[in-house]
């Protein structure tokens, strides 16, 4: 599973390093954090389809900025005549712990921090998602808990990052959720994500049995292209992650109240 991560970069050097040509207020303004828990603030980027005639670098579209309406524009031509949708990449924030459409409280969303990728396509808080608003969660880091060994009484925290020591991109789902209003009013949107985990192999195993499943660079490109909406093609996005390594942190992690840069510092050995 993933329950926590740490996210200190750069808003801009995320946007640089993935490709992203709009940046919300919001992440650029989300400040760091060595310890990310749900029902925090996550910096997601999505792509977003724009109106006919819009370009990439222009405003208005439909997307993780803005609740898709789902109306189409009078007199459109037949789809086998459209040119291709214009799409462009964006950064925002959203609450980690995703709140289904049909939820009647965003609470709901404290235990859908994770979607099982094994059941993501069937659950009905997640398939809606999975079709048409997929995401990546950027971090540089995870944390996971080893089981104690024999004699031992407390888990061990790890962090695991990069290789490369380069941004870590999560697969993710996002949902928008409307808080109640009283007639004749209209609440705010609320935009929640998840994080896709699957089943550790390799040595991955030594830590967990569960991890979050993390993409490369041609893996995000697919992930978050809006003209797949069927599950399995959305599915088949999801490859053999990049190279990770990791190494032992203090327990000072599995507390919400800390949050510094010695959390993913190594403890000595």
């Amino acid at each position: 599973m993933c329950g926590r991560y740490a996210s200190f970069r750069q808003a801009q050097d995320l946007a640089d390093f993935f490709d992203v040509a709009l940046v919300d207020d919001d992440a650029a303004e989300l400040p760091p954090s060595w310890n990310v828990a749900p029902t925090d603030g996550a910096r997601v980027i999505v792509e977003r389809v724009l109106p006919a005639g819009a370009t990439p670098s222009g405003d208005g579209g439909e997307g993780a900025g803005q609740r898709p309406t789902g109306q189409r524009p009078a007199g459109r031509r037949p789809a086998s005549q459209q040119p291709p949708p214009a799409v462009r990449r964006e950064m925002h924030v959203a609450r980690w712990g995703l709140v289904p459409e049909w939820a009647t409280d965003p609470s709901a969303g404290a235990r859908m921090f994770n979607a099982r990728v094994e059941s993501v396509a069937t659950k009905p808080a997640f398939a809606a998602s999975l079709r048409t608003r997929r995401c990546v969660v950027v971090a540089d880091g995870y944390y996971e808990w080893r089981k104690p060994a024999p004699g031992e009484t407390r888990k061990t925290p790890f962090y695991i990052h990069p290789a490369d020591s380069g941004p870590l991109a999560l697969a993710g789902l996002y949902s928008w959720w409307r808080a109640p209003a009283p007639a004749g009013a209209r609440g705010p949107w609320l935009l929640s994500c998840t994080v896709l985990t699957g089943a550790a192999q390799g040595r991955m195993t030594e830590l967990h049995d569960r991890v979050p499943v993390v993409l490369d660079r041609a893996a995000v490109n697919r992930w978050l292209d809006k003209t797949v909406t069927a599950p399995d093609g959305a599915l088949a996005a999801l490859t053999a992650p990049p190279e990770l390594t990791w190494h032992e942190v203090s327990p000072a992690v599995g507390a919400v109240r800390n949050n510094s840069p010695e959390l993913v510092a190594p403890v000595a050995a």
